[in-house]
């Protein structure tokens, strides 16, 4: 049997071998544009597929029941045997088939824009959500028509070989995080954060059950992994009820998309809409805030936010410099009165006292309502390399059952956690976000578990913290590590490095000698 060679490459996954197909297909079209006409021909395969696959299940169960072949086709017609199993509704005229059967014609661009009207007129949840302008000039036909043959290979039915829901997940969040690090300028990579940072907010959060908030919903990851954790611990992704709001209207309408392909029901408002002018959840008290809104938002200040009740504990200097607690207040203003919220922020807000930010600070460490900062590595985002901070806000801190730790912080310092997979981007295995969250939890718990980690984590009391002005950076609590026991005797220590050293001097001249004998052999 012949051996496989070392070097062999490993196998690509799926998700990475669309991927590339798909990128060789762009031609001319900017990411940002390209992002759209991708994903959405991936939302019409799946909800055809699933479509499909749901009439095919009907007609068997009309025919075990004996119901007459002349009968059934009324039946299938029936729509709320489909919205029953949140199947969408999908005409004749927008299914797959038909679409494939006319990659190849000129008019492929038309024929996809009349699928996507069809299907927003037959369910309203998608009103005004679904992509078009695949008609347009710019867009090439004959790379429109390939395209749509490749994203054909898609199998979304339960009974593929991938598994619908698994590769769908599989494959729209790879197909997010590329485009977002194919993308340039400042905004690049906004609508999406890296599933290794979601996950890490999640896992520590642990929303099993109830409202889950994010006025900064980007692309929805927050929402779809926490509906992923809620079903991996044994519940149902109907045990959260998930809003949100979104200022840009693309990515407003990518994350209907993402939602409604994983079948999360999530209210995301009517419209998109900017979460500090045009709140369109007032009244909403979650038990879960997870967001990771823009960093240092320049403008985002408006006249009439002066006198806004959100304002609590200081109002933020208009610009970049008072965005930051903008958004911290705007996420503890919407916490229940035993919430908890778990959000990115840059840096700055740990240390800066520009603006009143400092006093700000202050006020929230003194009102007992910081829980965990967690200084994380740098370059886990496409858009920066910059690093960022984990902030931990809790109104229920004080015997609510989740915890007693009145009066402390935990800081953690993950700062040298993760790997790089790229030469700009680095992620945290399950490992690094496990040793992150277990350390979180044995110290929010209470239960006599949890001990400081020199250069790693330390609960600090507000006395402490008072003692360095408030500033936050858990560097400047958790010390340095322990160095390792060297239980050595000394002169056998020295005897070991003087041996180790002379070794590598003698190595050294024996290489010095094939050097010279090699370009000896050159003349």
């Amino acid at each position: 049997m012949a051996r496989k060679s070392a070097s062999a490459k490993p196998q690509r996954t799926l998700e990475q071998t669309l991927w590339d197909a798909a990128d060789k297909l762009r031609g001319n079209q900017e990411p940002s544009e390209y992002k759209h006409v991708v994903l959405g021909l991936v939302f019409l395969k799946y909800i055809s597929d699933r479509f499909e696959e749901r009439r095919a299940q009907l007609k068997d169960e009309l025919a075990a029941e004996g119901i007459k072949p002349e009968r059934i086709d009324g039946f299938l017609e029936d729509r709320d045997e489909y919205a029953s199993q949140n199947v969408f509704w999908v005409p004749a005229a927008a299914r797959w088939g038909t679409i494939q059967d006319s990659a190849k014609q000129p008019e492929i661009g038309e024929l996809i824009d009349t699928s996507m009207d069809l299907i927003e007129k037959e369910n309203p949840t998608l009103k005004g959500v679904l992509p078009r302008n695949y008609g347009r000039d710019g867009l090439d036909k004959k790379r429109l028509g390939e395209l749509v043959d490749l994203i054909g290979s898609i199998g979304f039915m339960k009974t593929d070989d991938h598994g619908a829901d698994d590769v769908l997940g599989r494959v729209y969040e790879y197909f997010l995080g590329q485009f977002a690090g194919k993308e340039t300028g400042k905004d690049a990579g906004a609508f999406y954060t890296p599933r290794s940072v979601v996950k890490t907010l999640v896992e520590m959060l642990e929303p099993y059950k109830g409202r889950v908030y994010d006025p900064a919903a980007g692309s929805g990851g927050m929402f779809v992994q926490s509906a992923e954790f809620v079903k991996a611990h044994g519940g149902k992704r109907t045990d959260i009820s998930v809003y949100g709001q979104e200022f840009t209207d693309t990515t407003w309408k990518l994350a209907k998309m993402n939602l409604a392909l994983r079948g999360i029901e999530a209210d995301m408002g009517v419209r998109s809409a900017d979460s500090f002018t045009e709140n369109l959840h007032p009244d909403l008290r979650a038990d879960f805030v997870i967001a990771n809104p823009p960093f240092n938002q320049k403008e985002w200040w408006d006249a009439s936010l002066a006198d806004d009740p959100r304002w609590k504990y200081g109002t933020p200097a208009p610009g970049k410099v008072g965005s930051n607690f903008a958004w911290a207040q705007h996420f503890i203003y919407h916490l229940a009165p035993n919430g908890t919220a778990g959000f990115v922020l840059a840096n700055g807000s740990l240390s800066s006292k520009e603006g009143g930010n400092g006093e700000i600070r202050q006020k929230l460490v003194e009102a007992g309502l910081v829980d965990c900062i967690v200084a994380m590595p740098d370059k886990l985002f496409f858009n920066t390399g910059i690093p960022v901070a984990l902030w931990f806000v809790s109104k229920g801190r004080d015997g609510n059952g989740h915890r007693a730790r009145k009066g402390e912080v935990l800081f953690i310092d993950a700062r040298k956690l993760g790997d790089m997979e790229t030469r700009k981007l680095r992620v945290l295995s399950d490992e690094h976000i496990a040793q992150i969250a277990d350390t979180y939890h044995e110290w929010r718990n209470h239960d006599g578990e949890y001990e400081d980690v020199p250069g790693f984590a330390k609960s600090a009391t507000i006395e402490e913290i008072a003692e360095h002005g408030f500033v936050l950076t858990p560097g400047r609590y958790v010390g340095a590590e322990e160095a390792e026991v060297d239980d050595e005797p000394i002169d056998e220590k020295i005897e070991r490095l003087t041996s180790e050293l002379f070794a590598e001097f003698e190595r050294g001249r024996e290489l010095e000698n094939e050097v010279r004998l090699r370009l000896g052999g050159l003349q």
